[in-house]
């Protein structure tokens, strides 16, 4: 048996038993996929997929069992890999995270600045997606980091720990009769057509929680995942903005600098929806390089190396923090 084998094992059944997605993905034949398959049970003595003809149909009960004893063998490799890089060079390499566009525009630029001048020779590739395409990309190997509000805790694949608490502000343009307003209320807000985060970005469910607690129906006239366009549409008219806060820097900056004359007025609205708190994940069992450590403590104070060291054989979890 090979590690060749386990990775056509494992990507075949990732690619929903489809030996052609398998192989275009391994960047392999279908019939090389395929044979390395069957050798792999020959020499086993067992099916890992059960067949239609030459088709797989399941995963046999035995090869359940093959699978996850090939994920912990191909994870370490994976670890090997790193640690040799890791003491090859030092201080060098390409960190990759995964996060989400709230996150890689207003919070990471001045966090992979700093890394940079820790690391100068350590490269940063990032990768953007939904919060659930975060948590895969870890999972999947394509980023060693992952930064999100949403999803991270639900997989088990992950170590997630908290990273920095946030909350939404309300965003009206200058002359909205809500300014003038010394505390809005849920049933304000209710009433105003809203321009907010599509549903699984940036706290969303705290939103529409909030409104299903009070058995509000909210007018939601635009959803975006851009928190710049959000802005954008309330300049123009169309509706109240609910953002993050980390998102609104700049109105704050022009609130400050213009007063009245600013485009845009920001208020604050955790007394409405609540405490957003946005996690840093990584794969369990992972192997992390020094820059990771060093990236994960720039994110937070809260995160420590010993910290997350300790998280990642399982002995920590959010109370501790």
């Amino acid at each position: 048996m090979n590690l060749h084998q386990f990775r056509f094992v494992q990507e075949a059944a990732r690619r929903n038993l489809n030996l052609t997605e398998a192989a275009k993905a391994l960047h392999t034949s279908q019939p090389g996929v395929s044979k390395a398959i069957i050798e792999l049970e020959e020499e086993l003595g067992i099916d890992i997929f059960a067949r239609h003809g030459k088709r797989l149909k399941r995963i046999t009960e035995p090869g359940q069992h093959v699978l996850k004893s090939i994920e912990l063998i191909l994870r370490e490799v994976g670890n090997l890999k790193r640690i040799g890089e890791q003491y090859s060079s030092q201080d060098s390499g390409t960190l990759s995270i995964a996060t989400t566009h709230t996150q890689a525009r207003y919070v990471l630029p001045e966090k992979v600045a700093q890394l940079r001048t820790a690391f100068p020779k350590v490269n940063v590739s990032l990768h953007q997606g939904a919060p659930d395409q975060v948590a895969r990309m870890l999972i999947d190997d394509v980023a060693e980091i992952g930064i999100a509000t949403e999803s991270l805790a639900n997989y088990a694949e992950l170590v997630t720990l908290p990273c920095y608490e946030w909350q939404h502000v309300l965003v009206l343009p200058v002359d909205h009769p809500l300014t003038q307003k010394e505390r809005i209320s849920l049933e304000d807000v209710a009433q105003e057509p809203l321009i907010t985060y599509h549903p699984s970005f940036t706290g969303r469910t705290r939103i529409d929680q909030a409104f299903a607690a009070r058995k509000l129906e909210p007018r939601i006239s635009l959803e975006a995942i851009d928190s710049d366009v959000i802005k954008t549409y309330v300049r123009l008219g169309l509706g109240v903005g609910i953002a993050a806060e980390m998102a609104v820097t700049d109105v704050v900056e022009d609130m400050e600098k213009n007063g009245a004359k600013g485009g845009l007025v920001v208020r604050p609205a955790g007394y409405l929806f609540g405490q957003n708190i946005t996690r840093v994940a990584f794969k369990r069992s992972a192997y992390l390089r020094n820059f990771v450590y060093t990236f994960a403590e720039l994110l937070s104070n809260r995160l420590d190396r010993a910290l997350i060291a300790k998280a990642m054989e399982g002995h920590v979890n959010d109370y501790e923090l």
